[in-house]
């Protein structure tokens, strides 16, 4: 109920004092027990010795182990200044589109960060989660995992709100022409009346079948590559016995925005193509998934702007935005089942105990069986400028 201004303000107080206070310590390596350290610090309106006066009600902001996450923002060549930067010197963007969880959702001006508020139960899950998390980053810094870089709390009139601050998978200068929420379930998995209502909807798993049924092209590298991610990314999720976790999917139409240019053109649009480069590193959709996918291959790949090259069935061009969303609410979902074993029947598959096992093959064989398909056999160069208008439909 705090008003979102104050809210905001909070925050970037906070976050201001702990990332200025943690640049006085010195760099060492990550031991266990940094993992668990939370620092709290009171911020009175009138201000104190450590801290600034504000506007806002007296508040404690809390910072969940500030080493470990300072070490996870070095992994992604976050520096600290680029980090205060972005989420402290213009005020956060609020956005109107929340989750389905009921999160409240800030974007920082530069769309490189999101923050969201998170339940309590799932910011002790994160906690739970991060010294698995820090070494399965140290492994693969290339992963569609959500990319933590921040777990904070403000404490303000009696509530406590948990926000984690995460990497933007959507950025907001590239115009989404379709947005998906993909599961792998076919299970209610259709878009609500009022979602379809919204500006810029999020249809699910039968809307995809339904409006693409053909699925998306990707060159075979790139196919492969995300092939593989996401199978690595399946694995580490199973092995923390996570699921109900989802595949975002932005698909920008690199024709369909020409042509909406052109239109526009009379109009004088000065806001074509400028996104700027996302600074963190491995955080656009093309760097997170496997390496091997140089650019080049079957897709003419100038001007990306972060996203995976591909073609739908009509042969237009179009540009990825993808990653694994909604990790840290299996927590309820694994006490749901625990709680009731009615839930260990459900749509017919009877459920072994071992469903993140189950809910993870099933989510990678509708990901690379339905949703994303190789490009049918590479043509011979001369070929190649025709290649691109011919993706010959499933017989």
């Amino acid at each position: 109920q705090t008003t979102s201004s104050a809210l905001k303000g909070a925050i970037q107080l906070g976050i201001t004092h702990t990332v200025g206070s943690l640049s006085t310590k010195p760099e060492r390596d990550v031991l266990m027990q940094d993992f668990y350290v939370v620092e709290s610090i009171f911020f009175p309106s009138e201000g104190s010795n450590l801290t600034p006066a504000h506007h806002y009600n007296d508040f404690r902001f809390k910072t969940y182990a500030p080493v470990a996450f300072r070490y996870f923002r070095e992994l992604f060549g976050i520096r600290p200044d680029d980090y205060l930067y972005s989420l402290c010197n213009e005020p956060l963007i609020e956005l109107s589109n929340s989750g389905a969880s009921g999160s409240l959702f800030y974007v920082s001006s530069d769309d490189e960060f999101i923050i969201k508020t998170v339940q309590h139960k799932e910011a002790e899950f994160l906690q739970k989660l991060l010294p698995g998390y820090y070494m399965n980053l140290n492994q693969n810094p290339r992963t569609l995992l959500p990319k933590f870089y921040g777990l904070y709390c403000v404490q303000a009139g009696g509530k406590n709100i948990r926000i984690v601050v995460m990497n933007n998978l959507l950025p907001r200068s590239v115009k989404m022409h379709l947005k998906y929420d993909l599961k792998g379930s076919t299970y209610k998995r259709r878009a609500s009346p009022k979602e379809r209502e919204k500006v810029f909807p999020t249809f699910k798993d039968l809307d995809f079948m339904q409006d693409i049924p053909d699925g998306l092209f990707l060159d075979s590298d790139m196919y492969n590559a995300l092939w593989k991610t996401l199978h690595r990314d399946c694995l580490v999720l199973q092995s923390f016995k996570i699921m109900d976790y989802s595949l975002l999917v932005g698909i920008h139409n690199m024709d369909q925005a020409q042509k909406e240019h052109a239109i526009a053109d009379g109009t004088s649009q000065t806001d074509t193509r400028r996104p700027a480069a996302q600074k963190a590193l491995y955080s656009t959709a093309m760097e997170s998934i496997q390496g091997e996918a140089r650019r080049g291959g079957t897709i003419e790949t100038d001007d990306q702007m972060g996203g995976i090259p591909a073609r739908n069935a009509k042969g237009e061009r179009l540009l990825l935005y993808i990653g694994i969303i909604d990790v840290l609410q299996s927590y309820r979902f694994i006490k749901k089942l625990e709680h009731s074993w009615k839930a260990l029947v459900h749509d017919g598959d009877t459920v072994s105990v071992h469903r993140p096992s189950f809910y993870a093959e099933r989510f990678l064989k509708f990901m690379c069986n339905t949703v994303f398909k190789k490009i049918p056999l590479k043509p011979s160069p001369s070929k190649k400028s025709r290649s691109g208008t011919t993706v010959p439909r499933r017989s």
